[in-house]
């Protein structure tokens, strides 16, 4: 690649299988994880940050193996800045024909604070920790964590020093979603033309979307010089999240004209893997989220829809194909066969084998019996829930019955199989969902805490799917769970039995430190 082709080129660094499988209840499979990985190395994606090697062993043996298995990309492993983590991720990523090592540490007077250490004690441990790494690995990439509150004094003092010590990129996180575009941007001009050796080197953005600006202040860092850009797949990530993948390459591919940098992400696999990511991970995107949102190429106003009629450009500033969208619509419903559910699911980024077709055929058939047509959101919820059901089989709802209306005592007859037994109970509640939960905890006792239940129907129309999402917390483990159901309540039971079901996997893991949120880093990037 020529100086030129450099200048013009933004690395897409992708961090959803590190940073937002940090989100709560994110957390995914080892085959979840080698599944995105694949479709991340297929779309063009740069830099695939794979993991957090020494959170624990489910941790490092997913980033051996996407390492392994990476065809394209670079795979990267995160380290805290200590000999230990740093081999613990060499281990990990050095099986990648191209491995990479991320190190980092907080540099803020309030991150200084936490191992108390005095500028000049961190500023040696950047320097031995990184020539370490380096030492290892010839890919090494550094980052001040909460860099853009760094005095800017020491932070030019640390970037020079992590250049010298080897590090070919520098990343700059806004840790906390602090930053505006025009502060973003400033960090990136006067690091290029203030520390020695940053004409050498890549310089990083790393934004969380705290203050809703994540995309904005990557593509002004980008404008400012940096290029190499961190994100996840529909923004995933901690508290708020991150900037979003899909928003800055689609930005850069329709604004060409004010920022002329290319990338090497096939656009047209977007939807694919937004929904994939969104299945797997448990957090739906919002209907109108940028790009990949439900409503995004939608049009309900008659001034709309009547400009789209006649010219999709009067409203639409980029092409629904141009994201993976079909132009076409095949119309799913109980007469479909196999070959045409299995087309769909593949549209949806659903490969499957035979053996998982016949049973989601059967399930599909069982759903097109009960409504008039299937739409795409229809099978993405019925693939999802198929997930839970294949991963999860301590306990399953047999049969439910529930007793509701203005006259109490809401009632619920639950049926559990627990370990291959079926054992039943009637329980009340304040209202049909209470009832069914009461009787869950009263065939399975448990001390975990619900922390969020929440419903949305998955499509139009009384005969619509709802999905259900619970979010449950045990000895400070977080599990999500999900299910789709056209009967609201019996989704509500089966999306309790599937948290409870990630809850018991987890409590029966006898590494200590196999949840990755339970290692003690504080956020970073």
């Amino acid at each position: 690649m020529t100086n030129a082709s450099k200048q013009d080129h933004v690395l897409i660094f992708d961090t959803t299988l590190r940073d937002g499988e940090q989100s709560p209840g994110a957390t995914m499979t080892h085959t979840e994880k080698l599944e995105i990985a694949e479709m991340l190395d297929d779309m063009g994606v740069d830099i695939i940050e794979a993991g957090f090697p020494i959170a624990s062993e489910g941790d490092f043996a997913a980033v051996s193996e996407i390492a392994r298995r990476a065809k394209n990309s670079v795979i990267c492993g995160l380290s805290r800045a200590n000999f230990k983590d740093i081999d613990r991720c060499w281990e990990a990523v050095k099986h990648a024909s191209r491995p990479r090592i991320h190190t980092f540490i907080g540099t803020s007077p309030l991150h200084r604070a936490i191992p108390n250490l005095n500028k000049d004690e961190m500023a040696e441990r950047i320097h031995d920790t990184v020539t370490h790494a380096r030492n290892l690995c010839d890919n090494v990439q550094w980052s001040p964590m909460d860099a853009t509150r760094t005095e800017e004094d020491y932070l030019f003092r640390v970037v020079e020093i992590a250049i010298k010590a080897g590090a070919t990129t520098i990343n700059i996180p806004d840790t906390v979603g602090y930053t505006a575009p025009r502060e973003s941007a400033e960090i990136i001009r006067r690091l290029i033309e203030n520390v020695p050796g940053a004409d050498e080197i890549i310089f990083a953005t790393h934004c969380h979307n705290d203050l809703g600006m994540a995309t904005a202040n990557s593509l002004a860092a980008v404008e400012a010089g940096a290029r190499q850009v961190e994100c996840t797949i529909n923004g995933l990530g901690e508290r708020a999240g991150n900037t979003a993948l899909e928003e800055v390459v689609m930005a850069l591919k329709v604004r060409n004209d004010i920022m002329p940098y290319q990338t090497g992400i096939d656009t047209k696999k977007i939807m694919q893997i937004s929904r994939r990511v969104a299945s797997v991970s448990g957090f739906a995107v919002q209907f109108n989220k940028a790009i990949v949102g439900k409503n995004a190429f939608a049009h309900e106003s008659g001034i709309h829809q009547d400009g789209m009629l006649k010219n999709a450009e009067t409203f639409e500033i980029m092409r629904p194909e141009d994201v993976g969208l079909s132009e076409t619509n095949l119309v799913m419903g109980k007469h479909s066969g196999r070959a045409a559910l299995r087309s769909k699911l593949a549209e949806l980024g659903f490969e499957l084998a035979d053996n998982q077709l016949k049973d989601v055929f059967v399930r599909f058939k069982e759903l097109a019996d009960r409504k008039k047509e299937i739409f795409e959101d229809d099978l993405i919820a019925l693939m999802r829930d198929s997930d839970a059901a294949e991963q999860n089989d301590h306990l399953k709802v047999k049969s439910l019955r529930v007793v509701c209306g203005t006259e109490g005592p809401q009632e619920a007859q639950l049926t559990l199989t627990i370990d291959g037994e079926d054992k039943s109970v009637t329980a009340t509640g304040d209202g049909p969902v209470d009832a069914t939960f009461n009787a869950v905890k009263e065939l399975f006792d448990h001390t975990a805490r619900l922390q969020l239940y929440q419903v949305h129907a998955v499509t139009e129309g009384t005969d619509a799917q709802a999905t259900v999402s619970v979010r449950m917390e045990e000895d400070g483990k977080i599990a999500t769970g999900q299910s789709a159901d056209t009967d609201t309540v019996v989704a509500s039971a089966k999306a309790y039995v599937n948290a409870l079901n990630r809850l018991i996997v987890r409590r029966s893991k006898s590494a200590p430190n196999e949840d990755v949120k339970s290692v003690n880093y504080k956020d970073h990037g």
